[in-house]
Formats: C-alpha cells, structure tokens, sequence
C-alpha cells in the first residue's frame, strides 16, 4: 500500500496579510512592514486585536487584548478594521491555487486547507520541492506568504506548519518526531487546550514526549478516557483521518471559520453567522438550489465539537430563513459558558426545483427576502463581492452579555 502523503497549508497572519495586499494595490504602504493590527471598532466593546504584524509582536502586542492596551504600548500602531468579504474573496484565489497541484483539497477554515499528495509522486517525485513550488507560487500570484507543512498524516502535517514562520516549508515524518515533535512543550500539541495543558503540566507532563510515553490508562484518568486516548495517539504522531472533500453537487454547501478570536456571547456570534450564512447562501443559489436541512457545527476553545440540524417543512435559499434557523441551532446546543473557536453552517438535502407549495397567497415575508437576495448578488456579480455587505440585528431580547 502507497504511503500517505498530507500537506498542511496555513495563510501567515491572514487577515493581516489580505488587508495589506490590498492597500499595495492602491499604492499605499504594506502593513506587514510596520506595526500594524486588525482590529474591532474601538468605541466599542469588540475593539480587540484580531490579527498582529511581526513589528508588533516587538512590542508585546498579542491576539485578543484589546484595542486601546496595545494603543497604550505602540501609541504608533496602524489599526484597520475586519472585511470579510476580502477575506472571502481571497480565501477562494488561494483555495483555487492548491486545487492546481492536489487531487483533494480539504478546506478547515477561510485561510488553511489540507491536501492529500498520496499516489502523486509520479507527477511530483520530491515532495518538499512540490510545497516549496505551492508557497511560492500563492506568493507570486497572490501577493501573501503561507506555511506548508509536509507529513504522513494531517496531524503531523498541521503541527509541522506551525513550526518557524513565515513564509517556510517544514516536514513531519514518523522518524523526525523524536527531533521535531517531543521536545515541544505540551501546550502545543494539537487538541490540547489551556484546561488541559494546565491539569498535564500540574502533573509534571511538560512536553510532548513525556506525553508519548506515558501510559495510556494515566492519561484517560486525568482528561477522561475519549480524550486521553486521542491525546496519547496524537502525541505519538498517530492520526487515521482522511482528507475530505466532498462535491457540493452530491451533497450540499457548507462554510466554516476558525476564529483569530474567541466567540462568547451571542451578539459576537450573531455576526459570525451573519457572515457565514450569507457566504454559504450566496454560493447555494449561484448553484440554483435549495436546502431542506440546515446544520451548525461549532468547536469549543477546549477542542469539544457539537452539531445540530433542522429540517424544513420546505426547502430555502434565503440568507435570512438560513441566519434564522442557524441562530435557533445554536442556542439550542451552545450554554455560552465555554467560548468559541469555530462555527460552520452547512446545507444539505438539496433541490433544484421549487417545491414549495403553490399558494394564492403567497408569503410576502419570504418574497421580499428573494428580492434582496437576488439584489445583493447581482450587484456582487457585477461590482465584486465587497461593494455591499449585509446588516441585521440579534432578535434576542437579551443584549450583549
């Protein structure tokens, strides 16, 4: 049997990054280059650092602290407010790019992908130099550096590409772990949140090795028996998963995101969803369908991943039918007491015919939603897809808390 062959690639400070090329296309300075960050609207309570440069870091500035903190530190600091619409619009001319060189590709959020290279090497005999030839390649097209990572298995492959950035080519394989891997500290390995970390670091298991070889049993009675299991493989460079990627055709259409902050309330989610619906939406009727099913998926910061789904009495295209029944999954699965790193909304059971029921009295709730929608696109067709964004408000009768 051949040997599995994954790359990891993984966009360098993405939001950062995209924001940047697009200022040098204007002709006007690049953000990476001087201290710099993404950040929330700062008269407001979500005027938090989304997204830092490395002259940043310089200065002590990191992810999640807020706005006017790093403001006090760097009072030079060049701040930009989030786009996803940008950042949607490069996620898809990247993806595009590694789609020239894999037979799949898995995308896992806006700004990294895993691409599974087994049987390839007829057409590329030397992997390193194959990753080598994709990074630079989205560098000359696109304008912005990625880190690939090169191993066995995607786990190995996304901890190699969070080794030395950026702009880097780093391998994994089952003989480099004992170099590479176990010498990290725990906190690192992939599935291990800060709860975690604490509780193994508490018991004197401070890298990665000591992890591998510890016993099994210990581990499960320390974090619970599913994860102390996982965490064990994993420290080992043990991973079975494969690279998925499914037709949208067969299927349905689904988005995701891993957040560069930490959801937790519901009017920060809202805006997430908002965001994904609208994404997920737009790309569903592009393809003249409608959905009967829709599912939300979100992971805790603890690495715990919950689904629920609904099925319609009748099938949807519209965005905020889809926000709707997107925020009531939600509520129904998320206890807001552990924050969230990412959130998906997917479509399934599609049709392209239109089954709802004829009526003589036709909703007109629903009508005035396809009249916006079909506006909302055509402009985008026409003038790109930054040139209108939506806007909507939390129905929850509880604020923000």
């Amino acid at each position: 049997m051949a040997q599995r062959l994954v790359f990891h690639v993984d966009v360098n400070s993405a939001f950062l990054s995209w924001e940047s090329v697009r200022r040098l296309s204007r002709g006007e300075s690049d953000l990476r280059d001087v201290p710099s960050a993404i950040s929330g609207d700062p008269e407001k309570r979500h005027g938090v650092i989304l997204a830092k440069s490395i002259p940043a870091k310089a200065y002590g500035i990191h992810t999640g602290e807020p706005l006017v903190t790093a403001l006090s530190n760097c009072p030079s600091l060049v701040h930009a407010p989030p786009d996803h619409a940008l950042y949607r619009e490069m996620s898809r001319a990247f993806v595009a790019i590694l789609r020239e060189f894999a037979p799949v590709v898995e995308q896992v959020s806006v700004d990294e992908c895993y691409l599974d290279m087994s049987g390839t090497h007829m057409l590329y005999p030397d992997p390193v130099a194959t990753a080598h030839q994709i990074k630079d390649t989205v560098r000359e097209r696109l304008g912005f550096t990625v880190n690939v990572g090169v191993a066995q298995n995607k786990l190995l492959a996304k901890m190699a590409s969070d080794f030395e950035k950026p702009d880097r080519v780093h391998t994994l394989f089952a003989d480099e772990i004992p170099e590479k891997l176990w010498p990290l500290p725990v906190r690192e390995l992939f599935g291990v949140g800060r709860a975690t970390a604490e509780k193994l670091e508490r018991q004197g298991i401070k890298t990665i090795g000591m992890l591998a070889r510890l016993d099994v049993s210990l581990i499960m009675a320390m974090v619970g028996d599913k994860m102390g299991q996982q965490l064990h493989a994993f420290a080992n460079g043990e991973d079975d998963s494969p690279v998925l990627s499914e037709s949208e055709e067969a299927k349905g259409y689904s988005n995701s995101v891993t957040l560069s902050e930490d959801v937790r309330t519901l009017a920060e989610a809202h805006g997430v969803l908002l965001s994904l619906a609208d994404t997920v939406a737009s790309r569903m009727r592009r393809g003249g369908a409608r959905a009967f099913c829709i599912g939300v998926t979100v992971r805790t910061n603890e690495f715990k991943t919950f689904s629920h789904q609904r099925k319609l009495p009748d099938p949807t295209d519209i965005t905020d039918e889809i926000l709707a029944v997107s925020e009531r999954l939600l509520r129904e699965m998320w206890d807001r007491r552990t924050p969230l790193r990412l959130m998906g909304i997917s479509l399934t059971m599609l049709t392209r015919e239109d089954s709802e029921q004829i009526s003589m009295f036709p909703d007109e709730k629903k009508e005035r939603g396809r009249r916006i929608d079909r506006a909302v696109d055509a402009i985008r067709q026409q003038f790109g897809s930054s040139t209108i964004r939506r806007a909507a408000q939390m129905d929850d009768g509880e604020g923000e808390d």
